[in-house]
């Protein structure tokens, strides 16, 4: 058997594929029969039985904040110190402090602390990375912006990692510990960014702290998984070790596994940085400071300039400590240490010392000089671009919007929205079943009977609609780009820095131009979350292709396979389950956009979390709006997750 006919028997499985496609036919045809029926179709103004009950627990809440023993001695004390502790990041960083005009450290001051530690942790072209992009954040006129934003993020990395570190230390050591600890970290991944906000606004109030620790929470599962990986793969040869020379416990958890496990702990660190820096900017939607709220407000505005000159200094922040906290976790391999490092590290801490005595000496070392601003120029020469393309495409625009529309999203609305919600669910079973095993079709139930429950279903299945429609367009452009980039390394090398600037750029960001283009719509949305997707789903299918064997490659070439077939019959089918990891990070990644696109219109459950927000007597209706995405999230992750760990052919 050729190795070309080997491949794809390994990967397929036919009867799997027509009982799916069997099943679709079915549902499609009885939901052309009953349509209309048993949809559980609920007014957009009205409310159930659930939705009144949080509006109670909510007016209890507002009632009793300042009367009741648990919020006067337990959440008022944490918003009272989460706030203490993000205040004084800020007096330090950005906010005049302690009776001055400007804050404990000037800008100067700011950056030779950061080059100070590039040249400790990182090397010397870091900390010329460090120099060039805060400068270059100055010169945008947004020092102060970003410096509350990097207060905001650098307080809840801190408490992140005070909390998250010592749960992946019992992770790592305990079995037990790390079962109860993976679904907890699952669940708080999947949750969308923006179904946080509403019940710590509930318990902690519209703030810098309710903004401070809901960056905390999302930004908490990769210290503690990180930190869990790393202690699990230090070498059990290098534990009996020390255990054999008669090291405790303790001894070993400082002596081999910390140090042994450093570098990952470090990766953690970056990925909770990273993880920090994206929640701060969705904050602005609870009263977070910094960059957040201008980008926000030039969505309110349509300002297309000012909203990507804010973005792009989040994403010069998050390459320049992205870059940072990578160069560090590689120099905890490095054994030798250069006789050069130690005196140009003492150099540069006495110019760092001089520079920080400087900005709190004299008003121009302080604040950021104002006389070059480059800023105003990026945000024109953006803004005429936008209107230029608006104009210009505007015919095509709108036909592309107006026919995607017609003959994409709502026949699939339509087809999951009126049709009886018992019919989709059966469909929901099933394909949970197929694509994975009996555990996930369980799960699959109490999922669906979460939506029932909800008062949701048909807010659910619209959502669903543009979920499923965004993930397809995101999956196709994603498969193209990411096997252009694995067979070609000028490619590779061409997109890649572009999918790392996107996939750090502020959801907010993405909306605006989209919003010129297209105004409030689905298709906005839709458009808006394959954009924020494309990047990690690009990434993950460009790394599976390329990890294909060459060997098997050149044998399909030899045996007189084109390029095409190449890709078709080899590469994608032996690239199986990346394509599948890549399906189901797509999933995650569009479901938080589309319900972020509930400010542009999307509707749905989007719609019912906004309102939720601005509109009291809809405060209910929006948390369990935000419950029932958590539900989507749950069941399309689950499902997706098992059918790539399901072995090929099974």
């Amino acid at each position: 058997m050729s190795v070309l006919t080997a491949s794809r028997a390994a990967v397929t499985s036919p009867g799997r594929g027509r009982l799916i496609a069997a099943v679709l036919v079915v549902f499609v045809v009885l939901a052309a029969i009953l349509r209309g029926t048993h949809t559980l179709s609920l007014v957009p103004s009205d409310t159930t039985a659930l939705h009144r009950w949080f509006n109670d627990v909510n007016r209890w809440v507002s009632t009793n904040r300042n009367d009741s023993p648990l919020f006067l001695y337990f959440f008022n004390e944490i918003r009272a110190f989460v706030d203490g502790l993000t205040t004084l990041l800020q007096d330090l960083l950005s906010q005049p402090s302690f009776g001055r005009p400007v804050p404990v450290i000037g800008w100067l001051g700011v950056v030779a602390v950061l080059t100070l530690l590039a040249v400790a942790f990182a090397n010397l072209r870091i900390a010329l990375l460090v120099v060039a992009g805060f400068t270059f954040i100055g010169l945008q006129g947004l020092w102060e912006e970003s410096m509350d934003t990097l207060a905001l993020t650098l307080s809840a990395v801190l408490l992140a990692l005070l909390i998250g570190i010592p749960l992946g230390i019992w992770a790592g050591l305990s079995d037990r510990a790390n079962a109860v600890a993976t679904p907890v970290l699952d669940f708080l991944q999947t949750m969308p960014t923006f179904v946080y906000l509403a019940p710590f606004t509930l318990l902690f109030l519209i703030g810098p702290a309710s903004a401070t620790l809901v960056t905390l929470v999302y930004a908490l599962p990769p210290a503690v998984r990180y930190t869990a990986h790393g202690i699990r793969s230090v070498p059990r040869a290098s534990v009996e070790a020390s255990e054999s020379l008669g090291a405790s416990q303790f001894q070993r958890l400082v002596g081999v596994l910390l140090p042994m496990s450093a570098r990952t702990i470090v990766l953690g660190l970056n990925q909770t940085i990273m993880a920090a820096l994206s929640m701060a900017t969705v904050a602005a939607l609870i009263d977070a400071p910094g960059l957040g709220k201008t980008i926000l407000k030039a969505l309110q505005t349509l300002d297309v300039g000012t909203s990507f000159n804010a973005g792009l200094a989040i994403v010069v922040m998050a390459i320049v400590l992205d870059r940072l906290t990578t160069a560090a976790s590689r120099r905890t391999q490095v054994q030798q240490v250069p006789r050069w490092r130690r005196p140009l590290l003492a150099v540069t801490a006495v110019a760092t010392l001089f520079c920080v005595y400087l900005s709190r000496t004299y008003l121009w070392a302080a604040e950021f000089p104002s006389e070059i601003n480059i800023g105003d120029d990026i945000a024109r020469l953006s803004g005429d671009f936008a209107e230029w393309v608006t104009s210009t495409f505007s015919d095509f625009t709108g036909w592309l919007k107006d026919t995607a529309t017609t003959l994409l999203l709502d026949p699939l609305q339509t087809l999951l929205v009126e049709s009886p919600w018992w019919l989709v669910a059966a469909l929901l079973l099933a394909l949970a079943f197929l694509l994975g095993n009996l555990r996930v079709t369980v799960v699959t139930a109490f999922c669906v009977a979460g939506l029932v429950l909800s008062g949701l279903w048909q807010d659910s299945m619209t959502t669903l609609a543009a979920t499923l429609l965004a993930t397809a367009a995101t999956m196709l452009l994603g498969v193209v780009v990411g096997v252009w980039m694995a067979r070609s390394a000028r490619a590779d090398l061409v997109i890649r820095p572009v999918l790392d600037a996107l996939q750090v750029m502020p959801p907010f960001v993405y909306l605006v131009p989209f919003l010129a283009l297209f105004a409030a719509s689905r298709f906005t949305a839709i458009l808006a979350a394959v954009l924020y997707a494309v990047p990690v789903v690009t990434k993950i299918v460009a790394d599976g292709i390329a990890a294909v064997s060459a060997t098997t490659v050149e044998a399909a070439t030899a045996s007189g396979s084109s390029t095409w077939q190449t890709i078709w019959k080899v590469q994608l089918p032996m690239a199986r389950q990346s394509l599948v990891l890549a399906t189901n990070q797509g999933i995650c990644y569009v479901l938080a956009m589309i319900v972020v696109g509930g400010l542009v219109g999307a509707g749905a459950l989007g719609y019912d979390v906004v309102a939720g927000f601005s509109q009291g007597e809809l405060f209910g209706k929006g948390l369990t709006a935000g419950l029932a995405i958590v539900i989507l999230g749950i069941m399309l992750n689950r499902i997706t997750q098992a059918a790539a760990e399901r072995r090929p052919g099974s």
